[in-house]
């Protein structure tokens, strides 16, 4: 019998035996191209005790395409695609941002490898960078310093800002930026178990509370955020904040997070991929049914 997991509309079965792993890591996130394909932030094993990681690419199936930046990354950690399908991935170990053609190219680098930033400026460990409706770079800066940074498209700094603390506009851990098509900036506070919104200049608009260790989030077709939390599994959310529903399973079995829900996507037959730290090999895809 197929495990189902969700609630409500939002139902899934687990695709079992996705993706095909022969390697033992940690995927820190997942994100997919216009063409299906899967890229998973790959971090070598045991982790943290060993540093370095990859890019790799499955097809629809879950076989292994292709692997690349081998001899580039210290830490893989956030990744997302463009409708475009450049792809932005943070190394949070070496306080870079790149920007990558499908064949791996870099075409982009933002910060400068194993430097960090002036305090306040990027970067000190970015958590994720994130291209907005109207082409902007959205960048989390969070387990060296609390900021939010924005870009131009061409990776030119605009504004910053942040603060430690719990207060309006502060973060304990900014791990996640999602911008909606109304320039709503979504800041998943993880260590404040909150979303806090703003404009796109940093101006602080409304949090929501009680958002358990918010780790990622992936705005779906129908504007309903899927937050990928550490404690809670996966909440459902309104643009105002609203859970509609949530679902999470802990344990051993398929479809169970072993580890902590850490990266979410969505594809264009709406099915949910979820990338866990915290075990082993445990990535898996949800089909909507």
């Amino acid at each position: 019998m197929v495990a189902k997991f969700g609630f409500g509309d939002y139902r899934y079965e687990l695709v079992e035996g996705w993706p095909n792993l022969t390697a033992a890591g940690v995927a820190s996130d997942i994100a997919l191209d216009s063409s299906g394909r899967a890229y998973i932030a790959w971090r070598e094993w045991p982790y943290p005790d060993v540093t370095g990681g990859a890019v790799l690419i499955f097809d629809e199936n879950g076989k292994l395409l292709e692997t690349w930046g081998e001899d580039l990354y210290t830490t893989p950690h956030g990744m997302w695609i463009g409708p475009d399908d450049e792809i932005f991935m943070t190394d949070s170990a070496d306080h870079t941002v790149r920007k990558y053609a499908r064949s791996g190219e870099i075409l982009m680098t933002m910060g400068q490898k194993g430097v960090t930033g002036a305090p306040g400026a990027p970067f000190n460990r970015p958590t994720r960078a994130v291209l907005s409706p109207s082409g902007e770079i959205f960048v989390g800066d969070g387990y060296g310093q609390n900021r939010v940074h924005r870009f131009t498209s061409a990776g030119e700094h605009i504004i910053s800002w942040g603060a430690d603390g719990t207060g309006p506009g502060q973060f304990d851990l900014p791990h996640d930026v999602t911008v909606d098509s109304n320039n709503n900036v979504y800041v998943m506070d993880r260590e404040n178990n909150r979303c806090q919104v703003f404009d796109v200049v940093g101006n602080f608009k409304t949090e929501w509370s009680g958002v358990p260790g918010p780790n990622d989030a992936h705005l779906d077709d129908d504007d309903l955020l899927h937050v990928a939390t550490g404690h809670e599994g996966i909440h459902v959310m309104t643009l105002d904040g609203e859970v509609i529903g949530k679902w999470n399973q802990h344990g051993e079995g398929p479809g169970e997070f072993r580890g902590y829900p850490h990266g979410i996507w969505i594809d264009s037959g709406s099915n949910v991929y979820v990338a866990e730290v915290g075990a082993q090999n445990a990535i898996q895809k949800f089909a909507r049914v």
